[in-house]
């Protein structure tokens, strides 16, 4: 992501009739509310971190599908 430029803002506002203070208030709110914005990268890490999630959750949902069909095939099948 680009740097908000706060200078350019307030010429730009100054430009269409806006007085200096006013202008630079919403430039120094503009360049503070980008803080919070999410990137592109933001969210493809995101993903990547909820896939790795889903995977390990995966694999334990069937190992302990595993353990609990071995578990219950020594119960009804004796010993054997």
């Amino acid at each position: 992501m680009t740097a908000f430029d706060t200078l350019q803002a307030t010429h730009e506002l100054e430009a269409a009739g806006m007085d200096r203070a006013q202008a630079e208030a919403i430039a120094q709110v503009v360049r503070q509310g980008q803080g919070e914005l999410t990137t592109k990268a933001d969210l493809a890490a995101l993903k990547s971190d909820l896939e790795a999630s889903m995977l390990k959750l995966a694999f334990g949902i069937v190992a302990a599908n595993t353990a609990l069909t071995v578990g219950l095939l020594k119960l009804l099948g004796g010993n054997g």
